[in-house]
């Protein structure tokens, strides 16, 4: 099997071009299957049944795995019996008709008001990076729109008199989203005093640019929250995608209804946009039971 596994490695390293920590993740996979079988006494290709296959996802969950873990064992697995069936080694694939495990939902990081207004804080207001960064932080909070699309926006997609702006999501569909006028005011002071002192003369149409005068990458907004993060002292591990989640949550706590939320984030689907009632549902419960003398 170990030979087997190399000829597999090669096919998906020469004829798929696949890249060398893909590479390693099938390997690692298809030895930990390897090893199970090993310890079952099964030694040959021909051996391995569609039971033996489940009683090895079944030993990986009790050891705790994720099932986003078990989906990507199981992947390894038929993607190694794809191309035995292709080599003409085996006539069946016990793998194939398996189900996927299914993925527990998580209910997503959701910031508390006080820790959104103090993370808004953070930026000094005294220098061009400053009103840069507090603009963009202002406006990601005010609209809940994906990093990609913020850090996408031109000049042109903000409308300061109207108070929306206007982003293309997944699938290139365009939306208008309010801004609020806190977010407003923030985007002005940043296109007054500091966008152009970034730009350094430089001819570019993106709204949020860089020290270099060029548009400011998914990268480079992580590193700018994460610091802020660092600087507000907020424990929790948040990443861009936590203030969409705070953006949506905090609509849903005031009285949003949830087809304005779901329009304003550009989910094709209300049962995506859901999710933000089970977070607002549980805040109420923990407000209860921190509040009410009989809870």
């Amino acid at each position: 099997m170990e030979r087997l596994l190399k000829e597999f490695i090669y096919f998906l390293s020469v004829e798929r071009g696949l890249a060398s920590n893909t590479l390693e993740s099938y390997q690692r996979d298809l030895r930990k299957f390897f090893l199970f079988l090993r310890k079952k006494g099964i030694s040959k290709v021909e051996s391995i049944t569609r039971a033996v296959i489940i009683d090895f996802l079944a030993e990986q969950r009790e050891r705790g795995l994720a099932s986003s873990t078990l989906t990507r064992n199981l992947a390894a697995i038929r993607s190694f019996y794809q191309f035995l069936l292709r080599e003409q080694i085996t006539t069946v694939n016990p793998a194939m008709e398996l189900e996927t495990p299914k993925a527990e939902k998580k209910l997503p990081v959701v910031l508390s008001l006080s820790e959104i207004e103090l993370l808004l804080d953070q930026p000094d207001p005294g220098n061009t990076a400053g009103l840069r960064d507090s603009a963009m932080l202002e406006l990601l909070y005010a609209t809940g729109m994906r990093v990609s699309e913020l850090v996408s926006l031109d000049v042109s997609s903000v409308n300061m008199k109207m108070g929306f702006v206007k982003c293309h999501g997944k699938g290139n569909k365009e939306r208008i989203i309010p801004m609020g006028s806190v977010a407003i005011r923030s985007v002005q002071e940043y296109l007054r005093n500091s966008r152009l002192k970034m730009l350094k003369a430089r001819e570019e149409k993106a709204l949020f640019v860089n020290q270099q005068g060029t548009r400011l990458t998914r990268q480079g907004f992580w590193k700018i929250l994460k610091k802020y993060a660092h600087k507000a002292g907020i424990q929790t591990d948040i990443t861009p995608h936590t203030l969409r989640h705070s953006f949506a949550t905090h609509l849903l706590e005031n009285g949003a209804d949830l087809r304005s939320v779901q329009e304003m984030l550009g989910h094709a689907d209300i049962a995506t946009t859901q999710i933000y009632t089970h977070v607002a549902r549980r805040k109420i419960k923990d407000v209860y039971n921190q509040t009410h003398p009989r809870a």
